[in-house]
C-alpha cells in the first residue's frame, strides 16, 4: 500500500520553490569568484576587517569592499561593527559547515589509486 506523504516529508531539496533555487544558484555563482571565496574563507574562523582581509589577500581594499558588499548581498557573511571598525565573518552554521567540508575534502592528500 502507498504511504501519502507531505511536501514536509520530502527531501529539502525537493521542497525548493523556484525562488529559493535561484536563491541557491546565486549563493554559488558568488563563491565561484575566486577572490570571492579566498575572502570568504578568510572569514570561515574569526571576524577579520577589510584591511586585514586585504593585507593578507593581497587584494586593494576598495576591491575586498566591493567583493563583501556581493556576499552580504547574498547572505553569505554578515558586518559586525565593533567601535570605528567593522568585521565581517559567517555567522550561518551551515554556510560554515559546507565551506569547511568543502576545504577538507580539497585538502585530502589523494588516495593511492592501483591500476
Amino acid at each position: 500500500m502507498l504511504k501519502h506523504t507531505s511536501a514536509k516529508d520530502l527531501p529539502a531539496h525537493l521542497r525548493l520553490s523556484e525562488d529559493q533555487t535561484t536563491e541557491l544558484a546565486d549563493m554559488f555563482r558568488l563563491m565561484s569568484d575566486p577572490s570571492r571565496l579566498r575572502i570568504i574563507l578568510a572569514c570561515l574562523e574569526t571576524p577579520a576587517s577589510v584591511g586585514d582581509m586585504a593585507s593578507q589577500l593581497g587584494l586593494s581594499a576598495s576591491l575586498v569592499s566591493h567583493h563583501l558588499r556581493l556576499l552580504r548581498a547574498g547572505r553569505l557573511i554578515q558586518a559586525e561593527r565593533r567601535g570605528n571598525r567593522v568585521f565581517y565573518l559567517i555567522t550561518d552554521e551551515h554556510i560554515r559547515r559546507v565551506l569547511s567540508d568543502m576545504v577538507d575534502h580539497v585538502a585530502e592528500s589523494e588516495p593511492d589509486l592501483e591500476t
